[in-house]
């Protein structure tokens, strides 16, 4: 790999901040692995992430999914777990799904749950919380919708937030997707970003944007061009 690397970052001007139609090309044509890499994008933003009310999270539907099966699993009972099923989830339950768990099984991508399980869910909380994948009601995870959920994360639901660094990581999709499609992604993913921003930051919100394939080199995007847009 380190030839192929190496090959793929002669590509790339580390000086030039590139267009978002140019950089999501690029990321795509320095991908050099052989399997299908994710094309990955980090924003960092001028806000606080220790204040309160200036978190950044929300979920958007991607114009054209993750390109990848996205494996959903649903907390569950009665007519929500056949409202579920029906809707293609992976797995639903409720205690059994909590044994589980914790019993170290997390082959799943997604969790959703209807609002009555949340007590349920609160058992395997220390496992889920530190990887992402905590019910949410801000992100649609958690709902009386459960089959409607389960469509949309299937679909390619991105859900992103902020870390204590104050950078968003996301997925926009896979190499075989091609740019053009990745482009609708980013597209989408960038204007929820702006859409997101709190009332209370000030100064500069899109302080840097890059972009990579999993094993590509880093691009540097023109981060004016989303506010710039944002204000048309």
């Amino acid at each position: 790999m380190g030839k192929k690397f190496t090959a793929a970052s002669k590509k790339v001007d580390s000086t030039k901040k590139y267009s978002f139609e140019e950089g999501v090309k690029l990321a795509v044509d320095t991908a050099p692995a052989k399997f299908d890499e994710s094309i990955d994008v980090a924003v960092r933003l001028g806000i606080d992430p220790k204040q309160s009310d200036q978190q950044v999270r929300g979920a958007i539907a991607l114009p054209h999914g993750l390109g990848k099966n996205v494996r959903v699993i649903v907390f569950a009972k009665g007519p929500k777990e056949n409202e579920a099923k029906a809707a293609g989830a992976d797995y639903v339950g409720a205690d059994d799904l909590v044994e589980k768990i914790n019993g170290g099984w997390l082959d799943f991508d997604k969790c959703i749950a209807s609002p009555d399980m949340m007590a349920t869910v609160s058992k395997v909380a220390k496992v889920l919380g530190p990887r992402g994948l905590m019910p949410n009601p801000k992100v649609g995870t958690v709902t009386m919708n459960v089959g409607d959920a389960v469509t949309a994360e299937k679909k390619g639901k991105l859900d992103f937030r902020v870390d204590k660094a104050g950078i968003v990581h996301v997925s926009i999709g896979r190499k075989s997707m091609g740019a053009a499609k990745l482009k609708d992604n980013f597209d989408a993913f960038i204007q929820a970003i702006v859409k997101a921003k709190p009332a209370t930051s000030k100064g500069t919100y899109l302080r840097s944007l890059n972009i990579a394939s999993t094993m590509g080199p880093g691009i540097r995007l023109d981060a004016n061009q989303a506010m710039a847009g944002s204000e048309e």
